[in-house]
């Protein structure tokens, strides 16, 4: 069966220059993810990996070439535009989870919905809906500081995946994470897994990358199939 592409990048240069010098992090990079795809991008420290997820989540700016979510060029729209397309089609897990520490893991797992222009209460029916699927249903109205590095780290899941987004993109979700705990936040990825959504995740961690349906290698600025 034919699978829709839902993220590409097409021809992705990325360097910094200073005063003496011009560093090239990427060069001539060509990605397509489908639907349902589960990839793990792997490669040495000071690759590039985390530089180029914030270019495919429209968190940076390329130097050169284009990438496209959902069919539409991220690097061609205003920031306003930008920012709502990511809201709708992309969600987020970065190493830290991010959770905003005034609000509980409901209103965490809610908030891009409402951002979104989702009610109260169909944002608030989704992110019960997510918190039970991941075992956390008795921690919805807990703040992030009552909660463990591993409950933590499933509520941002929750949280990406809340507006059932085309792509899902993973920084390093387990880094900060013990070994027992990380099985649990890897198990809690493949409890929300759809035929849809596809889920990209840059990763030091060999086991993560072992259960992923495709692994690339971060290589000089470009990728290469292990």
């Amino acid at each position: 069966m034919n699978k829709t592409p839902v993220l590409e990048a097409r021809g992705v240069d990325k360097h910094y220059s200073d005063a003496t010098r011009t560093v090239e992090v990427l060069s001539g990079l060509d990605l397509t993810v489908k639907s349902g795809d589960w990839l793990a991008i792997v490669g040495a420290s000071g690759s590039g990996k985390s530089t180029l997820l914030n270019l495919l989540g429209g968190l940076d700016a390329p130097s050169a070439g284009k990438v496209f979510v959902s069919g539409r060029p991220l690097t061609d729209m205003v920031e306003r535009e930008r920012s709502l397309w990511r809201n709708q089609h992309l969600g987020f897990v970065f190493q830290m989870h991010h959770l905003l520490p005034e609000f509980s893991a409901l209103e965490n797992v809610a908030m891009p919905a409402r951002i979104g222009g989702l009610s109260k209460a169909v944002a608030a029916e989704r992110s019960h809906h997510l918190l039970d699927q991941l075992g956390l249903s008795d921690r919805a109205t807990h703040k992030p500081a009552a909660l463990s590095g591993g409950e933590r780290q499933r509520v941002a899941i929750a949280r990406a995946l809340v507006n059932s987004p085309t792509c899902v993109l993973m920084d390093e979700p387990t880094g900060n994470l013990d070994p027992a705990t990380a099985e649990q936040v890897l198990v809690a990825m493949q409890t929300l897994r759809s035929n849809e959504t596809a889920f990209v995740v840059v990763t030091h961690d060999p086991e993560i990358a072992r259960r992923m349906d495709r692994q690339l290698t971060l290589v000089a600025g470009r990728l290469e199939r292990q």
